[in-house]
């Protein structure tokens, strides 16, 4: 940081030290030589204008002022027309203020506009005379507008990517909650409803019954210790996120559920008071993650609807392997509920995000017999190699 500092204002001293040298080194030359010699010279200004932009417009109109001032054509007038030239040494000025509209606040860049045309306008009004100082005057206003133009549209280039930047962040770490929050509902809520299931039998037949609410506490420890399991396995694979975990953090985790533990969800559920008949159809293959998952998780949560609200004793599940979609369906016979059932909780919406999230369909509602069903449809990738024609 000391090193590029020093390198800055170096440069900044060897420009003033080059200016000095064009208008008193070569005091014959002609105005053109000196405007192209300022133009090259305004390069050791590059660090300056990095760290201050401000203070390097200040340096570059001061030393494009000072070429034009102290060229022969300013002193003799019987040159003056071969010296016109010298004011080529302001576009050095212009390339700075541009830099300095496209990085630095609105305020001071309007305040170094109307520094920079003020000072241009009065040396080419002192300096210049006749015709030539209308045609001077018109390319110093061109000159300016266009290094003005180009730092506007760099300055409204950055903030846009900035934006876009900023919402796609936002939009991740939306996406990110959503997803957490899906996961957390699915695992937790049917775990929760068993387990105050079972500890409604347990208080009620454990003087009765000592056996049966034995069965109950056995239950509750079970899917408690599922349900640590899952959340353990959530909020590990959630610090794993961060690069700076460390390695007994990083140390293998149960896989996610899937379509092949419905038949354990199932017996889970059993002993929560509902019967669950699984029937799959298709051929049972292996599914890509994202499907798996929330294809387990859908039944999960319909049949912690059951549980909770349906009132019923018995449900099925179907599962149909098709070729190019997976179909899910819970029915049962119980209660049904109002409309599509969307007022009971996250449960329904979850499940929507889910579907929508790999283009699926989902329908929930009232069963025109009593009861009530969920089906979803998610479309399969196609295999690998497959023709085109046979899907």
């Amino acid at each position: 940081m000391t090193t590029t500092k020093t390198a800055a204002w170096a440069g900044g001293a060897c420009y003033l030290l080059m200016v000095g040298l064009l208008v008193g080194g070569a005091p014959r030359a002609s105005g053109t030589l000196h405007a192209v010699g300022s133009l090259l010279a305004v390069s050791l200004l590059i660090g300056v204008v990095r760290r201050t932009p401000l203070l390097a417009l200040a340096l570059a109109l001061f030393g494009s002022t000072a070429v034009v001032a102290g060229t022969p054509g300013s002193v003799h007038e019987g040159l003056a027309a071969s010296y016109q030239g010298q004011f080529l040494s302001y576009p050095a000025a212009d390339l700075v203020l541009g830099f300095v509209v496209a990085t630095c606040t609105r305020r001071a860049s309007t305040a170094a506009v109307a520094v920079s045309l003020t000072v241009q306008l009065l040396v080419i009004g002192v300096f210049a005379h006749g015709d030539d100082l209308t045609v001077n005057v018109v390319i110093a206003l061109l000159a300016m507008a266009a290094s003005c133009t180009v730092g506007l549209l760099s300055r409204e280039r950055r903030e846009h990517a900035a934006a876009l930047r900023s919402q796609e962040v936002a939009e991740a770490v939306t996406a990110e909650r959503l997803r957490i929050a899906r996961e957390l509902h699915d695992m937790v809520a049917h775990s929760i409803g068993i387990i105050a299931i079972q500890a409604g039998v347990g208080s009620r037949v454990i003087r009765t019954q000592p056996a049966e609410a034995r069965e109950a506490l056995r239950a509750i420890e079970a899917t408690s210790r599922e349900t640590l399991s899952g959340l353990r396995r959530t909020l590990v694979s959630l610090r794993q996120a961060d690069r700076g975990a460390t390695a007994s953090e990083q140390s293998p985790l149960a896989p996610s559920p899937g379509l092949a533990d419905v038949e354990q969800l199932a017996a889970a559920t059993a002993d929560a008071g509902v019967r669950v008949d699984v029937h799959r159809s298709g051929e049972r293959r292996a599914l890509p993650a994202d499907i798996d998952l929330s294809a387990y998780r859908i039944v999960q949560e319909a049949l912690t609807n059951v549980v909770r609200h349906a009132g019923t004793g018995r449900c099925r599940v179907a599962i149909d392997y098709g070729d190019e979609e997976l179909s899910v369906e819970v029915v049962d016979d119980g209660r049904g509920a109002a409309g599509n059932g969307s007022t009971q909780g996250f449960g329904l919406v979850g499940m929507r995000e889910r579907v929508g999230l790999l283009h699926g369909h989902l329908s929930a509602g009232p069963r025109p017999g009593g009861g009530f069903r969920v089906a979803a449809r998610l479309p399969l990738p196609a295999p690998v190699g497959a023709p085109v024609a046979t899907r």
